[in-house]
This record gives C-alpha cells, structure tokens and sequence, in this order.
C-alpha cells in the first residue's frame, strides 16, 4: 500500500513537471513534496519541522528546498554535468577520469571499458556498481541492475525537489582505490562550507553497506567527537584518520567550489596526494541529519541567513 501511494504521487509529478519548468509554490507537486519532507523530519528527528521560523541545519536545508533556485542544484546535483562547473572553476584537474556515459545500460559498451571501473548514476546516492575484474563480470545482470538504478524516481519520498530535474544517465569513471591498509575504502573528505568558506571536515573510512566510520574534525583537523551522535551504522572513528598534507589546498578547493551558495557540503577523495573531486550535496542525508548533536546543528545553522 505504501509503495502503491509513493507511485501514485511520483506519477502525478511526473505528469506536473512535463508542463512545469520549476516547483511551484502553489502547485500539487510543491504539496506533495513538502508534505514529504514534513513526514521525513519528524520520522528521523522525533519533532516537528518549523517551517516559518527554521533555526538549526536541518530546517534551514529543508526550507532552502522549497524557498531557493533549485534548477542550480540539479546541475550541481547531477554528478555528470557537474564536471563541466568543476572544468570552469577549478585550475587543476581534480575529475575523476571518465569512461563513458550513456542514457540506459543496454547502450553500455563493456568491451571498450578497462579491466576495473566503477559504474554509477548521475541522479542517485550511493547507487554504485564497482568492478574490480571485468572478466568475472555478469553482464546480464549488470545492465539489469543498473537500468533499476536508473528508475528509481530520486526526490519524492525524500521531499527533495532539485533530483526531479535531472536526467538519469549512467556513467562509468575509473575506479580509485585505497592505497594502504589504513581503510578498506577510500577515505571521503565531506568539507562542509557556509557561504563560501569551509566550516569542518567530516571524514568517512572503511565503508561496508552496515556501517562507515565517522570523524568530525576542524579545519586543523583537531578531532570533535563530542558533536557527533554515533550509532550502529555511524561509528566513532576514533580520531585516527591521519591529517591530509595538502589539507589547505583541499579547503582552498572547497571555498572555490561553494562560493555564492549558503551551504553545500563539498566531497573530496585524496589519493596519494593527488585531489579528487567526488560531488556537491546540497541537502545532506536529505536534511535530516540525525548523527550530529543539536548543539552542533544549531551551531551550523547559525551560519545561514534566509
């Protein structure tokens, strides 16, 4: 019943949005959505959402949603035309080498890729397909799982208009790998930035699919457990994540990247001192952070003025 409910409601944006170029304020799909991020609020932080006077970071992303240019955050959002804004802003090249891109998976052609490359869709989160040998690869059910992948309507359950104007593509980049036995995945430098300048660092080591280890640092990088809330899946990492060296050209990526926006979280990997870029969130977790105190979210929400 639920699901019937959720495809009911993507259908009817999805029919809204052929004749619409934006969300509209007063329109069934702008209801639907905020209804959504409503319910989502109060499902992950036990509380209502104050719309008509936000305060913390969770209220002021969601209000943000509904109350700012989206169509910017699509593009930015979508982690294929993305490249081009980081081509424009960025004097180095910190893109992750691209292998191809294509409009369904039947189009992929697995002959010309390397013998390891990751395959992943510019309009989900965390819908990667990492292939270390492509001679043990099953191709049926790749093309199979990646076309579901491309399905999957991103934004409506989780009341987040700007995915809803991406078109999903599938892309297919080269896979970076750990270097040491420090982490079994590569460390994610998560920077998050306030109108243009970088506020922490969240870092993410050894990532399974039942939990990540989480680190919240400052910007010199001084570890600050007390502003997490750990669990199950976000354990405590304890401060080990060694200090990057080229931590100041990292932020300096960061402030180049987030500048003219109130808050983006800017993703960055590091591989042997080399800067890669991984992608630019505007709504985090989709603006239900639980995993940070309510100290530290108001704190951070303190930073953006609407």
């Amino acid at each position: 019943m639920k699901f019937f409910i959720k495809f009911i409601c993507y259908k009817i944006i999805d029919v809204i949005l052929k004749f619409e170029t934006k969300i509209s304020f007063n329109g069934v799909a702008y209801f639907i959505l905020k209804w959504e991020a409503t319910r989502n609020y109060r499902y992950f932080m036990h509380k209502d959402i104050n719309w008509n006077d936000p305060t913390d970071l969770n209220e002021k992303i969601n209000w943000l949603k509904f109350h700012s240019e989206s169509k910017r955050w699509s593009d930015l959002t979508d982690k294929y035309k993305v490249r081009e804004f980081i081509k424009e802003k960025c004097k180095q090249d910190i893109l992750i080498p691209l292998y191809g891109v294509w409009d369904k998976a039947e189009d992929i052609d697995f002959d010309k890729l390397p013998s390891s490359f990751v395959l992943k869709t510019n309009h989900g989160s965390g819908d990667v397909i990492v292939v270390k040998d492509k001679s043990c690869l099953d191709v049926k059910r790749t093309v199979k799982k990646v076309n579901e992948f491309l399905k999957m309507p991103y934004g409506i359950a989780s009341g987040e208009p700007h995915y809803l104007f991406i078109k999903p593509k599938v892309v297919a980049e080269k896979l970076l790998l750990p270097e040491d036995n420090f982490s079994s995945s590569l460390i994610d430098y998560k920077i998050w930035c306030f109108n243009g300048e970088p506020h922490h660092i969240w870092a993410c080591y050894n990532r399974t699919k039942k939990e990540v280890k989480v680190e919240t640092h400052d910007l010199e990088w001084n570890y600050h457990p007390e502003c997490s809330v750990f669990n199950n899946h976000y354990v405590d990492g304890g401060g080990v994540v060694p200090k990057p060296n080229n931590l100041n050209e990292m932020l300096d990526i960061a402030r180049i990247l987030s500048r003219g926006f109130k808050q983006v979280r800017v993703d960055l990997y590091n591989q042997g001192g080399k800067i890669y870029f991984g992608e630019m969130t505007f709504t985090s977790n989709g603006g239900y952070m639980n995993f940070y105190t309510q100290e530290f979210l108001n704190k951070m929400g303190n930073q953006i003025l609407i």
